[in-house]
């Protein structure tokens, strides 16, 4: 363990900073890839001891996945990391046509020429849990099963209507899901219940996690099981955490948290917005009680017409940088206002979307060279991103006060972005005041 702890592949690009955010504020250096890299790329982050891929596949289709992961887990396994991480969304959500984590977790197995894949999903840094195989997430500072979620439970593209993760699962592959509950984890002969769990030909392993006591055994028992199976895992960022306890028990990394430099405020910030999140709608408006302007975008405008509706909101954005103001295009300012069922009316629209959104944001950039921009939307940051000209990011300002959306660097050839500062959020994720603690610069 003294080479490559981790590579990973994020299901989307949210979560693959997420992960990235988890390992570089405990000090292991991470590199985050929009796509399999060139030799030369690779080679200027040497040093990066966890490699990660950002992705689409939470907003795709099995036929999809089976086209695309398989390459992709080939390649981080070529990287001989000791543990090779699927990262999901916290949530979960995903259903048998869009991104099927079943799926995803069968072509991982194949890759790796192993029986059994492990899975924690349970991450007690963002609010969510799981307890005798059922998740539940935080909302407005209660906690909910995730199928009475007020949020995720009626998900645009992917409600989540179950909680038992594997009658979840069941409906996505035909792999048993055994589970580790809390009692397991936590008993005394706990390394033997997991193994004659682990003993099973072909399954999937769940590792339940309620706390950071539970946390760290189950990570324990993840890097157990994953040395003799192959070293694939899956779940969300909560691998990661639970990894990170593991690590420190072996002396592969050591205790302290890194130490990030402020950054300080910049005086313009543009945020593109495809989020229809109760979340993001709060936080849409506290910014504009905060002195950024707002401009709402037709999402059905972008996505039938095109270049003129871009063209239209970039010069709408435009006109109000140049009046030294921060600016927020969103196409949906909460639930009330989402076209998702007309937007899907029209055969990849979704995906046009986000990609419109990026290049509208990119233009800005260009613009009006601006340093510093957000991203708000899980599925929008992984189409829209890709049109920003970005090779790879790194952790520049980690939040640890709301994990998972942090400020990130980018690196890349295209000089109006190569150095950009850029965050991106999911729709549950952050503070009301998210937008102006990224103008400003501010860890909390």
């Amino acid at each position: 363990m003294d080479g490559r702890l981790v590579s990973y592949y994020g299901d989307d690009f949210t979560g693959s900073t997420d992960v990235m955010e988890a390992l570089a504020s405990n000090g292991v250096e991470t590199v985050l890839f929009l796509d399999i890299p060139r030799p030369e790329l690779l080679a200027r982050f040497s040093h990066c001891r966890a490699i990660g891929i950002a992705g689409t596949s939470r907003s795709e289709t099995p036929a999809w996945m089976e086209e695309q992961l398989a390459p992709a887990f080939d390649w981080l396994k070529s990287l001989g990391a000791a543990i090779c991480h699927y990262k999901v969304c916290s949530t979960f959500d995903s259903s048998p046509g869009i991104g099927n984590i079943g799926k995803a977790i069968e072509i991982g197995r194949a890759s790796f020429g192993q029986s059994i894949v492990p899975v924690i999903v349970g991450a007690p840094q963002l609010k969510r849990y799981t307890a005798f195989g059922n998740l539940f997430a935080a909302y407005q500072g209660r906690v909910f099963r995730i199928d009475r979620h007020p949020v995720m439970s009626r998900h645009p593209v992917t409600p989540m209507d179950e909680a038992d993760l594997a009658l979840h699962l069941s409906k996505q592959t035909s792999l048993p899901v055994l589970l580790a509950d809390l009692v397991a984890i936590a008993a005394a002969d706990a390394d033997r219940r997991v193994d004659e769990l682990a003993s099973h030909p072909d399954c999937i392993l769940l590792l339940d996690v309620d706390s950071h006591a539970t946390q760290a055994a189950a990570g324990r028992q993840m890097l157990r099981v994953a040395a003799r199976s192959g070293g694939f895992v899956a779940g969300s960022s909560g691998v990661e955490y639970a990894l990170l306890s593991a690590w420190r028990q072996a002396g592969a990394i050591g205790r302290g948290s890194a130490d990030f430099p402020d950054i300080g405020p910049v005086e313009r910030l543009a945020v593109v917005s495809g989020s229809v999140s109760p979340t993001t709608e709060r936080q849409i408006r506290t910014a504009v009680e905060n002195g950024f302007e707002s401009i709402a975008l037709d999402p059905l405008a972008l996505v039938s017409n095109g270049e003129a509706a871009v063209d239209a909101a970039v010069q709408a954005g435009v006109r109000k940088l140049k009046q030294g103001r921060s600016v927020i295009l969103y196409t949906a300012l909460g639930p009330s206002a989402d076209r998702g069922a007309d937007i899907d009316r029209l055969p990849g629209a979704r995906h046009r979307l986000g990609g419109d959104l990026g290049t509208i944001l990119r233009r800005l950039i260009e613009q009006e060279a601006l340093p510093r921009a957000v991203v708000a939307g899980g599925d929008t940051s992984s189409h829209a991103l890709r049109q920003l000209k970005i090779d790879a990011l790194t952790t520049l300002l980690p939040l640890p006060q709301t994990p998972g959306s942090p400020l990130c660097l980018a690196h890349g050839d295209y000089a109006p972005t190569n150095g950009l500062q850029i965050a991106l959020k999911g729709g549950q994720v952050g503070t009301d005041d998210y937008f102006a603690q990224i103008r400003d610069g501010r860890k909390n």
